[in-house]
């Protein structure tokens, strides 16, 4: 499976410069080869978040949702489609606090590959520690006014329509669960889709940083994705290129989605999924 992918050239710096930093090549396309057989399509946190009325507090609070809702009515579709035809196995990584997905045979086997649903132990809090956290919800994010009807949102999670698991596709809750389900189909690189790049994708349970832990490369497509911004860069987007190009530095490739669907050979084996 041969596609262009896009890499940024991180040197070299140049010490004559007054930013050295500029002396770096920056983006470029090199021709990489995937091996179907241990290469997985990942969806992770792809939600449905109800309609702008039901939960106005979640979208004052996160402003790539209309975003997200374009790339799952527009790009989910054919992509999965396309994955789910060719050997590529589809992976779910799910979250939010709310089990809407411990009933399906994907998550089911993940359990059994683990024997642990189990998340990892936290910390204590003490009072000054709840009041720490108060005060970055009050004056941070995602302002106090906004809890409810966030905490009502997450009350109703579930898979968006156009990402909802099919048949026994692996479904994990965290980075043991997924790194169980790539061993036991020999994966080790997964290509990431969702929401959002530089967030859940990254630091979630079951996001890159966990994966790379577990010694897998970690690679994304530009147009599955989209960034939480702020309002220095959302006009822009900066904060998805800043993402997009941290994917490439440090975990794995950015494809674009034309070049993968055109490279997505054929399945003529039994479902891997």
């Amino acid at each position: 499976m041969r596609l262009p992918a896009q890499l940024y050239r991180q040197f070299d710096a140049d010490p004559a410069l007054a930013v050295p930093g500029e002396g770096y090549g920056g983006w470029h396309t090199v021709d990489v080869d995937l091996s179907p057989a241990h290469t997985a399509l990942v969806v992770m946190h792809a939600w449905d978040c109800g309609a702008p009325h039901d939960y106005p507090g979640w979208r004052r609070a996160v402003e790539y949702t209309p975003r997200a809702e374009k790339i799952l009515a527009e790009v989910f579709p054919k992509m999965l489609a396309a994955v789910r035809a060719s050997p590529l196995p589809v992976f779910h990584v799910v979250g939010g606090g709310k089990d809407y997905y411990s009933h399906l045979p994907g998550y089911q086997r993940a359990v059994r590959l683990t024997s642990s649903a189990a998340l990892p132990t936290r910390v204590s809090p003490d009072p000054v520690h709840e009041q720490l956290q108060r005060l970055r919800t009050a004056q941070g994010s995602p302002g106090a006014h906004n809890t409810a009807d966030i905490a009502a949102g997450f009350a109703k999670l579930d898979f968006a329509p156009a990402a909802r698991p099919v048949g026994d596709e692996g479904i994990a809750e965290n980075g043991d669960q997924l790194a169980a389900l790539c061993r036991a189909q020999g994966i080790n690189h997964l290509i990431y889709t969702g929401f959002a790049l530089n967030w859940c994708l990254l630091m979630s349970p079951g996001g890159m940083i966990d994966m790379a832990r577990h010694g897998c490369l970690c690679s994304t497509i530009a147009e599955a994705t989209t960034a939480v911004e702020n309002r220095e860069t959302a006009r822009e987007e900066r904060e998805k290129q800043q993402a997009l190009w941290r994917v490439s530095v440090e975990f794995g490739f950015v494809f674009k989605l034309a070049d993968f669907l055109k490279a997505l050979p054929a399945n003529h084996a039994n479902s891997r999924q």
